[in-house]
């Protein structure tokens, strides 16, 4: 069985669909993550080198565990356009225990 705690949860933006896209295959074929999702473009507000910024922006949610998290940040960092891009990890706490051990499985295949 899948310990909930060793799942993650990790969070980017890209600023295209090609990008959010190129991305996703990577980390998925790489085996850094078990399932990407590509949502809906946002608009992002933020301050970059003091000035207010509007940006259209792709977010993906990423599904991943502990083990890959180090190799998939780096493989985010690597392929991502921006100067610094938003990383975020998220543990997750619960879920269906059927999804949680099959992320496992992809990743351990």
């Amino acid at each position: 069985m899948s310990n909930p705690e060793n799942i993650l949860l990790v969070f980017t933006n890209v600023p295209d669909a090609a990008t959010a896209n190129q991305l996703a295959k990577v980390l998925v074929t790489q085996k850094l993550a078990a399932c990407v999702n590509i949502l809906s473009p946002c608009q992002s507000v933020y301050i970059w080198e003091g000035k207010v910024e509007h940006t259209h922006e792709i977010p993906m949610l990423i599904k991943t565990t502990q083990l890959q998290y180090d190799a998939l940040q780096a493989a985010i960092i690597k392929a991502h356009p921006y100067e610094l891009p938003e990383i975020i990890s998220i543990n997750v706490d619960g879920g269906l225990p059927r999804y949680l051990q099959w992320v496992t499985t992809q990743l351990s295949a």
